[in-house]
């Protein structure tokens, strides 16, 4: 009886199996470890909870009542906002200057308030927090970004997409923003408002540049006016030209070949395309001219007056239990900890 000789295809189709089984059950072990190391950690945590049960209670009662207590006491904050937008590069230093007003605010330098804000020392006294933060949205972005693509030449084109745009957009990139104040009394915003604007706009630099920008839109303006009065010269030109060969008596107006009249009517047809595209850069000017008339662009004013802030964990009667029972927990996890390293040694010799 003759025995067949395994080939070595399937000898190695065998091997390729059994590695494979190797590296499954392998897989199925540590997955099994893991599900058993977190069901462990898990009873664990919940026999520590059961442990110390009474104590979270107890702290969170205290907690509990200390901020019924805060509530009571402590005075309503009310929030503002307004929407602004800045021009010439000014965007940089109105974050500057409103994060400088935050720090006044949270170290209660009313004096110093007082004078960047030309307000009372009792008014600057309700103030609690300043923030600023970019208000745009997706529809916002895109049309930032065709702006932007369209600044650049066609060889930059292709080497800049939207996502790599997106992954450089910072809040000083965005075209809004949103100032925000906080404060004990509902009317100090509105207050605040002209005093936020002024820093940028009495700012030399920022002047400056506004200077500049209106002479260039005067240069620019003038450009237009004066172009689309030679296109209007030329216009009535060839329409006087026209009735002149109309009134030629010996009939010589039907003797012009059609190639000239084609010239004639294509130059007419160019004079037309050019009148709109000069109208049409009449308008993006008037819009330039009113978008930069100021440095800040208030798009939505400061109100009357604020919002009562009523968020729920802006409540002390919230907040406080938590931090008490989060304050509980860190204590109890490093006593614990403690005793762990303190038996280290002895726990490590009774096991061997």
């Amino acid at each position: 009886m003759t025995t067949k000789e395994s080939t070595p295809e399937e000898i190695d189709l065998s091997k390729l199996f059994k590695q494979f089984g190797k590296v499954v059950i392998h897989i199925f072990g540590f997955f099994k470890r893991m599900g058993n190391s977190i069901f462990h950690f898990t009873i664990l945590f919940l026999k520590f909870l059961r442990f110390h049960f009474k104590k979270f209670i107890i702290v969170a009662v205290l907690g509990l009542s200390l901020g019924v207590y805060l509530d009571n006491t402590s005075l309503p904050i009310y929030r503002s906002s307004m929407i602004i937008e800045p021009n010439f590069n000014s965007v940089q230093q109105l974050y500057n200057n409103v994060e400088f007003y935050n720090e006044l605010a949270k170290q209660k330098e009313s004096t110093a308030l007082v004078e960047a804000f030309i307000i009372t020392e009792e008014d600057a006294k309700h103030i609690k927090s300043i923030k600023i933060e970019s208000f745009s949205d997706r529809t916002q972005r895109i049309k930032q970004f065709s702006e932007f693509i369209g600044e650049l030449d066609s060889i930059s084109q292709k080497k800049v997409n939207y996502e790599d745009y997106l992954e450089n957009f910072n809040d000083i990139n965005a075209k809004f923003h949103k100032i925000e104040i906080e404060a004990t009394s509902p009317e100090i915003a509105r207050k605040c408002q002209n005093a936020i604007v002024k820093s940028i706009e009495n700012n030399e630099y920022f002047t400056l540049q506004k200077k500049i920008n209106d002479r260039n839109i005067a240069v620019k303006d003038s450009i237009i006016s004066q172009q689309q009065n030679e296109i209007i010269g030329l216009q009535e030109f060839y329409k006087k030209l026209k009735i002149l060969e109309a009134q030629k008596p010996d009939g010589r107006m039907t003797s012009i070949s059609l190639g000239e009249n084609q010239v004639e009517n294509t130059v007419e047809i160019e004079l037309l395309k050019q009148a709109r595209e000069l109208k049409d850069e009449k308008v993006k000017i008037n819009n330039e001219k009113a978008n930069t008339e100021n440095t800040i662009n208030i798009i939505s004013e400061f109100p009357n007056k604020g919002v009562l802030v009523n968020d729920l964990f802006s409540k002390k009667i919230i907040l406080m239990p938590l931090l008490c029972m989060g304050g509980l927990f860190f204590i109890l996890v490093i006593i614990k900890l403690n005793r762990f390293v303190m038996n280290y040694d002895e726990n490590k010799k009774n096991s061997i």
